[in-house]
């Protein structure tokens, strides 16, 4: 099936989540994507657990998660034979993408401002902790750096959990995942802009900027009001949050009064509707604590289903909070989609997460598993670059490629 991307080859530079992310979705998406791991170690998230298992074969979650619909090339970026792989590589791939330690493909000599020379139509993308772009780097461009230093700096951290409790951390890698998904976004911006002036350019992903940009309400709260907004609490709006019923949570949000009229109503209580203790959402965000046992005590003896039917028949979105095991348990996924089974040669069947846009021409994805450490090193050489096939056994017996 014809993809939006086909016809793109990606060469990823890349390990752990935000590159890998990255390329993911643009082999999703249709383009050719080559993962250039180390021979005998490869991505470090090989080695991650939680593992599926089959026989003696295990395979990270992790890695399968990231990596399908891709091609791996095993060769050793320390020696030069290598690194001309990699250079006769780019010379015909339409996109790089990288998210090693900051200054080490320069070093390698496989730095944009080296391989562009070999192709100035090179869309070169670094994603990094801190950003990279020349004029546009900091003193903490250097650095080294995990999703969760991008939280903190951004003050997400300090928006999650409750007041009395310290900061704490969002999802596993949610930092890297969004830089991944920007990574991607700015790599189609690129492209579009090729066909256009039929010139490469460089992306610059920064961790911190990701997660700045996704906490833009902060900015604007404290640009126009000069507040620093607290965790835990919203001083303008109640009821945010979850709040138990009979088998669980269900996630409630009342932006204005007039869904706090529906919510009233529906719990048989309209008188709060009008009281000044409650007409407002400053009023009900003061009087939080009392509102909140009104509540719970209508949800008490209700199911999550028999909340969400009763609210959402009152036309207020509500839903129920799931484990996921629910996720797993609930239809609606499976109708759209979004739990795709990728059938792996080495450990059998396992799901995941389909990545997203739907496209009505093209609606479903390609699952080919996460490809063995070298699966495809005898293909790109000999097949994409002309080696012959005594070359590449020279090759594998000098430790320079895994095959």
């Amino acid at each position: 099936m014809q993809r939006p991307l086909s016809g793109i080859r990606v060469l990823g530079l890349e390990q752990y989540m935000a590159g890998p992310y990255c390329t993911m979705l643009l082999a999703d998406a249709g383009a050719e994507v080559i993962k250039v791991e180390r021979p005998g170690k490869g991505d470090p998230r090989r080695g991650i657990p939680p593992f599926a298992c089959r026989g003696d074969t295990k395979k990270a979650a992790g890695y399968m998660a990231y990596n399908r619909n891709k091609k791996s090339l095993a060769v050793d970026l320390r020696s030069p034979a290598g690194l001309e792989i990699v250079r006769r590589l780019a010379a015909s791939s339409d996109v790089v993408v990288e998210n090693l330690r900051p200054g080490s493909m320069e070093k390698a000599g496989l730095g944009y401002d080296d391989l562009r020379k070999l192709n100035p139509r090179l869309i070169y993308a670094m994603i990094s902790g801190f950003g990279r772009l020349p004029g546009y780097e900091s003193a903490y461009a250097r650095r080294p750096a995990f999703d969760i230093v991008a939280e903190a700096m951004s003050g997400v951290m300090n928006l999650i959990g409750f007041q009395d409790r310290p900061p704490t951390y969002t999802l596993y890698g949610l930092a890297d995942v969004y830089s991944g998904l920007v990574g991607a976004y700015g790599i189609l911006q690129a492209l579009f802009m090729r066909e256009r002036t039929g010139e490469g350019q460089l992306v610059d992903v920064s961790l911190l900027d990701s997660m700045l940009a996704l906490n833009e309400r902060m900015v604007a709260v404290y640009s126009v009001s000069g507040e620093e907004p607290r965790r835990g609490r919203v001083e303008h709006l109640w009821p945010r949050g979850a709040f138990r019923c009979a088998d669980g949570y269900v996630a409630l949000n009342v932006p204005d009064d007039g869904i706090w009229a529906r919510l009233a109503t529906t719990m048989g209580r309209p008188d709060l509707v009008d009281d000044p203790g409650s007409a407002t959402g400053t009023a009900r965000a003061a009087n939080a604590d009392v509102l909140k046992p009104i509540l719970e005590e209508w949800m008490a003896d209700k199911t999550r289903a028999e909340v969400v039917d009763a609210l959402n028949a009152a036309g207020m979105p509500t839903g129920p909070v799931y484990t996921a095991r629910d996720v797993f348990a609930d239809e609606h996924f499976r109708v759209r989609g979004m739990l795709a089974e990728v059938q792996d040669p080495e450990v059998g069947p396992h799901v995941f997460a389909r990545t997203v846009p739907h496209l009505s021409s093209c609606p479903q994805i390609p699952l080919e598993a996460s490809p063995a450490l070298g699966a495809h090193t005898r293909e790109i050489l000999e097949g994409l670059l002309g080696y012959a096939p005594r070359e590449v056994e020279e090759l594998a017996a000098e430790g320079v490629v895994g095959v």
